[in-house]
């Protein structure tokens, strides 16, 4: 496989990207106090907003807010609890200019995520919330379906599939003719393998030498690789020092056809997939 150069569009409210050789950058901002790597480092209202701005200058193309972990085992929070997290935040981004993604995966969070300014609704849950289609409906918002068994804290025990590269996308390619009867535009949405999410190391590896796979319902591919567990299996480096690992997958994905990428090393990140693209066509070495 080689980095697909044909153009994928993914329109998300008021704005549209035209996905070529170079994946858009996704920031992760988790306005929480357990999230697996960056949990409590942005807990308050000032230091989630500037972390946002931070990653903006760094050249995320989206910032992603969350205000529940779904790191494996993590309790729920209300939804309340999620909104008093998560609305101030991107109401601040988004004045500011700033594409907004909110990581969530129930519908009234996103129905206040994109009243307040979010342009995506990144919902791990692959939208199974039975409101969730009728928000991203009414608000014209951009959406990520992620492929999960279970939730964070039964997950794991889910790990089970004979094929778990036909399954996942199968699994993708019926949600999102689900979402699609229900009158969201087949532009609006973007998919997920959910590497980690009910997967045990083995099946992430396969994943990724399988996105091709996932391509083929003429959906942009997001992949999530950012400081995973597995990654620290294969090189010994606990969470915070994972970047290398990360920008290894990162490559991977992109080169395996990832149009979005979702990661904690926006800098970093962007400089790869800046030399992924000029090598995809043709113009690096």
């Amino acid at each position: 496989m080689r980095i697909p150069v044909e153009p994928v569009v993914w329109q998300c409210g008021d704005r549209m990207w035209t996905l070529r050789a170079r994946p858009l950058v996704m920031g992760i901002l988790n306005v929480t106090p357990d999230s697996f790597s960056d949990g409590g480092l942005y807990a308050s209202e000032e230091e989630a907003v500037a972390r946002g701005l931070a990653l903006m200058g760094e050249g995320a193309d989206l910032v992603d807010v969350g205000g529940e972990s779904t790191r494996p085992g993590a309790a729920p929070v209300t939804p309340a609890q999620e909104l008093a997290r998560v609305i101030p935040v991107i109401r601040r981004l988004a004045a500011a200019g700033a594409a907004v993604s909110v990581d969530t995966r129930h519908a009234a969070v996103a129905a206040e995520a994109v009243a307040a300014g979010a342009c995506v609704i990144n919902d791990v849950a692959g939208c199974q919330d039975p409101d969730m289609a009728q928000v991203a409906r009414r608000s014209g918002a951009g959406v990520v379906v992620m492929h999960m068994k279970g939730d964070p804290r039964t997950m794991q025990a889910l790990a089970d599939y004979g094929d778990v590269v036909e399954e996942v996308a199968g699994w993708l390619e019926e949600r999102v003719a689900a979402l699609i009867a229900s009158g969201i535009r087949a532009e609006a949405l973007a998919v997920d393998p959910g590497f980690g999410f009910a997967k045990n190391p083995e099946q992430n590896r396969a994943l990724l030498a399988g996105l091709e796979r996932l391509m083929r319902g003429g959906r942009p591919v997001l992949a999530g690789l950012s400081r995973k567990s597995w990654l620290g299996l294969i090189t010994g480096r606990p969470v915070r020092e994972r970047g290398a690992a990360s920008l290894a997958a990162l490559c991977a994905a992109v080169w395996n056809g990832a149009r979005i990428v979702r990661v904690h090393d926006v800098r970093e990140s962007v400089d790869a997939v800046k030399v992924l693209a000029a090598l995809a066509e043709g113009t690096g070495l």
